[in-house]
C-alpha cells in the first residue's frame, strides 16, 4: 500500500487539526466574499465541549466548501487544508484499492452513487459528442437489467437511450442477447455505447462477467466507454476477491463509483467519482467564472467534511484491518448461505459477496417486517434480501433462523 497507513486517533486528530489552520475561517478571517459561513451558532456553538476531540465534527461547523475538482484545477484557496485531505484520499482508492498507477486518476468525493453515476454518463456524452461529432441519438447506454436506477435517471436527464440486457438465473446478462442489441443498435445508426459494468449490484450483491462482455464490445465495431459502478461493492469486493479485473489495471475500465456512505459507513451523501487522467474536460463548466477553477462537477458545492470523514474511517482501520473487517462480513454470509441451503431456502449469493437474496415464497409478513427485508420490487416482490452489514451479527442471524422455522 503506497498511500493506505493506519493511524492512531491522534495522528489523525493531528492531521485533521493542521488542515483546518491552514483553511481560512470564518471564526477568524475576514471573509466577506463566500456566500456561506459556519454552521448556525445557536444550534451548532464552536465552544460545545463534545468538539474537542472529535475532527470530523470540527470540520462539519467549520464548514469547508470543496467545490470543483481537487486533483485537476486550482481550487477555493480558502480551503486548501481540506482539499489536500481529499485529493489524498482520491489518490489512495485509486492507487491502493483500485490498482491506477499514480497520478493517473482525477476524481472527487461527490453526494453518492447516484451521482457518480450520472457524472459518467455525462462525461462520455459529451465525449462523444466532440471527439466524434456524434448526436444523442448517435449514443447508447447498455448495461443489465440488474443495474442500478440511477442509470435510468442519468439517461432521462441526459437524453440518451438505454438498453437493459436480459440476465439468466446466476444474474449474468444474456451475451446473446447483448449481441443482438448491439448489432441492431448499429443498424439504426447508434455508433458508440457507455457500458456499465456491475461491482456488486445493489439487489443481489452480483458482480458482471467483464471479459466476456468486452470481447463483445470490442467485436461490435462499435466505439465504447465503460463504467464500472462499485457504488455497493467498492470497499468490498477488491478485497473479497482480490483478484478481480474490475479496476484500473485493466486498460478498458475508464471509470468507477464508488459509495463511503454503505460499507465504509460514513455519513449519507458520501460517495466517490473516480476516472482517468483527460475526460474530467468533457463536462468542464467555463460559466462557472467566479469560482476559482470553476467546476467540472455534477453537484458543485460539496461539503468537506464527508472527505474528512471518509479519510478518518480509512486511516483507523488501516489496509489489513479493513481486510479483516470483510473477511468477517463475509464468513457470516457465507454461513448464513450454508445455513438456507440446508434447509432447501432458495437464495441467491454471489461469491465474495455479502448480499443473501431470497425468494419470496420463503418468507412471511412477519418476518419480513422484523428484518426490515428489502424487496426487488414493492408491487410484486419475487425476492427479498439481507445485507450482511457490521450491525448483522451471528446473534443475529441464528434468531432469523429460528424464526424462519423451516
Amino acid at each position: 500500500m503506497k498511500f493506505w497507513k493506519k493511524q492512531t486517533h491522534s495522528e489523525i486528530t493531528e492531521r485533521i487539526r493542521a488542515a483546518l489552520n491552514q483553511n481560512q475561517s470564518f471564526y477568524k478571517e475576514p471573509i466577506f466574499g463566500m456566500p456561506c459561513s459556519y454552521l448556525d451558532p445557536l444550534i451548532f456553538p464552536e465552544s460545545s465541549p463534545i468538539l474537542a476531540d472529535a475532527p470530523y465534527l470540527q470540520t462539519l461547523i467549520n464548514n469547508p466548501n470543496h467545490i470543483g475538482c481537487h486533483t485537476l484545477a486550482t481550487s477555493e484557496t480558502i480551503f486548501s487544508g481540506t482539499q489536500e485531505i481529499e485529493k489524498y484520499l482520491i489518490e489512495l482508492c485509486s492507487v491502493d484499492i483500485f490498482k491506477a498507477n499514480e497520478q493517473e486518476i482525477d476524481g472527487y468525493v461527490a453526494s453518492g452513487g447516484t451521482e457518480s453515476n450520472i457524472q459518467a454518463l455525462w462525461v462520455y456524452r459529451n465525449y462523444f459528442l466532440k471527439e466524434f461529432n456524434a448526436t444523442n441519438h448517435q449514443i447508447s447506454v447498455c448495461c443489465s437489467f440488474d443495474t442500478h436506477y440511477s442509470i435510468v435517471k442519468g439517461c432521462d436527464l441526459l437524453s440518451i437511450s438505454l438498453h437493459q440486457i436480459p440476465v439468466m438465473e446466476n444474474r449474468q446478462i444474456r451475451i446473446d442477447v447483448l449481441i443482438e442489441k448491439l448489432a441492431q443498435l448499429k443498424k439504426n445508426g447508434v455508433q458508440n455505447i457507455i457500458y456499465i459494468l456491475n461491482m456488486m449490484t445493489t439487489m443481489f450483491g452480483s458482480v458482471d462477467e467483464s471479459e466476456a462482455i468486452i470481447e463483445v464490445l470490442k467485436q461490435s465495431g462499435l466505439n465504447f466507454k465503460i463504467h464500472v459502478d462499485g457504488a455497493y461493492g467498492g470497499f468490498f469486493y477488491p478485497f473479497s476477491n482480490p483478484e478481480n479485473s474490475l479496476n484500473f489495471e485493466n486498460e478498458n475500465i475508464n471509470s468507477i463509483t464508488v459509495d463511503a456512505h454503505k460499507m465504509v459507513q460514513a455519513p449519507y451523501g458520501t460517495g466517490i467519482f473516480l476516472i482517468r487522467k483527460g475526460f474530467m474536460k468533457y463536462t468542464h463548466t467555463s460559466s462557472a467564472k467566479y469560482v476559482k477553477g470553476e467546476d467540472y462537477t455534477l453537484v458543485g458545492s460539496r461539503s468537506g467534511a464527508n472527505a474528512i470523514a471518509v479519510w478518518m474511517i480509512l486511516m483507523k482501520h488501516g489496509p489489513y484491518g479493513w481486510i479483516e473487517k470483510v473477511n468477517i462480513l463475509l464468513h457470516r454470509a457465507k454461513w448464513l448461505e450454508n445455513e438456507l441451503n440446508k434447509r432447501s431456502v432458495c437464495c441467491f449469493r454471489e461469491n465474495y459477496s455479502n448480499i443473501i437474496t431470497i425468494k419470496a415464497e420463503h418468507l412471511n409478513e412477519n418476518i419480513i417486517a422484523k428484518y426490515y427485508l428489502v424487496p426487488d420490487s414493492h408491487d410484486s416482490p419475487a425476492w427479498y434480501k439481507i445485507v450482511i452489514m457490521d450491525h448483522v451479527n451471528s446473534d443475529l442471524l441464528h434468531e432469523f433462523l429460528l424464526d424462519l422455522g423451516i
